[in-house]
C-alpha cells in the first residue's frame, strides 16, 4: 500500500514541475511573439523611409 501512495506522489511532484515549466515556456513563446511582431513592424515601417 505504501509503495503504491508512493509512486502516486511521485507521480504528482512530476506533473506539477512539468506544469510549471510548460506554462512558464508558454508565456516565454507569447513575449518573443509580441516581440518579434514589434520588431518587424519597426522594420517595416523604417524601411518605407
Amino acid at each position: 500500500m505504501w509503495a503504491i501512495i508512493g509512486w502516486l506522489v511521485a507521480v504528482w511532484i512530476l506533473l506539477a514541475v512539468v506544469g510549471a515549466v510548460v506554462k512558464g515556456l508558454f508565456w516565454l513563446a507569447v513575449v518573443g511573439g509580441l516581440l518579434l511582431a514589434g520588431t518587424a513592424a519597426y522594420g517595416a515601417v523604417k524601411s518605407k523611409r
